[in-house]
């Protein structure tokens, strides 16, 4: 993993120690049981909702879907979207360090899924398993050169493009340039984004980021919804709030 650590709200919990692990086990225990993570239910429902059936429309008719997950981790929301697991299923797959590497789902269309991160373990952990076919280890706000050019191929040409409860870690000029890399894909087959905003964490910078987004892409729908309770150091950071919660939009390329 870089030695950058990523940037995030200062009022934010960081879970560094817990990405850098070497299986998802930790971060089940740690953030999906004792935070109550319950997100990736309402990102699969979102994704059925305004992505699924053109999915497996496509992969039908046109072959295996390029499936990006930017910020990935242990790759749990494409567990949620791709695979249709529900947050208990991800829980209990995720429960000892033996089970953990046989994914109980199937791929619910055909996919070539790409996984996106900078920790070197979680990535590896996604081959393994199989959720992951290819990875791009990065530091997304300070890639290399050789890593920004295949950061930008493989946005260019991404069928689906997900990257939840993540973009509160880049700066907005990384966020302009991999929501234009996308944007630049071949218009007219499609091309869906899946992405989260956080409340109550860096609100000025999701309107900045939803505004960059509107400039690139076309808005197809979202959905409001609980994101995780929030830990100890949050709830002290805003006082009287227990949870942190969500907007999850869905947008396109451009016609």
């Amino acid at each position: 993993m870089s030695d950058n650590v990523v940037k995030t709200d200062e009022k934010k919990q960081h879970f560094d120690d817990i990405y850098v692990e070497p299986t998802p086990v930790p971060y089940k225990e740690k953030i999906l049981d004792k935070l109550e993570y319950v997100s990736d239910n309402f990102n699969r429902q979102t994704f059925d909702r305004l992505i699924l059936e053109w999915a497996q429309n496509k992969a039908e008719n046109d072959g295996p879907i390029r499936f990006v997950d930017l910020a990935g981790c242990f790759g749990n929301t494409t567990l949620a979207t791709l695979y249709g697991m529900t947050y208990d299923d991800i829980r209990d797959n995720w429960k000892s360090e033996d089970e953990c590497f046989k994914i109980n789902g199937a791929r619910r269309f055909e996919a070539v899924t790409t996984g996106i991160d900078q920790s070197t373990n979680a990535l590896a952990y996604g081959r393994d398993a199989g959720i992951y076919n290819k990875t791009i280890e990065a530091d997304l706000n300070n890639p290399s050169e050789d890593a920004a050019k295949e950061l930008r191929s493989t946005l260019i040409n991404a069928d689906v493009l997900i990257c939840t409860a993540a973009l509160v870690y880049f700066t907005t000029d990384t966020i302009r340039k991999l929501v234009g890399a996308f944007a630049e894909g071949k218009t007219g087959a499609g091309g869906f984004m899946l992405v989260n905003f956080l409340n109550p964490f860096a609100l000025e910078k999701a309107d900045e980021t939803k505004c960059i987004l509107l400039e690139y892409l076309d808005f197809v729908g979202s959905i409001a919804s609980r994101h995780r309770r929030l830990s100890p150091l949050e709830i002290e950071n805003y006082p009287g709030e227990e949870w942190a919660l969500l907007e999850i939009w869905v947008l396109k390329r451009k016609e």
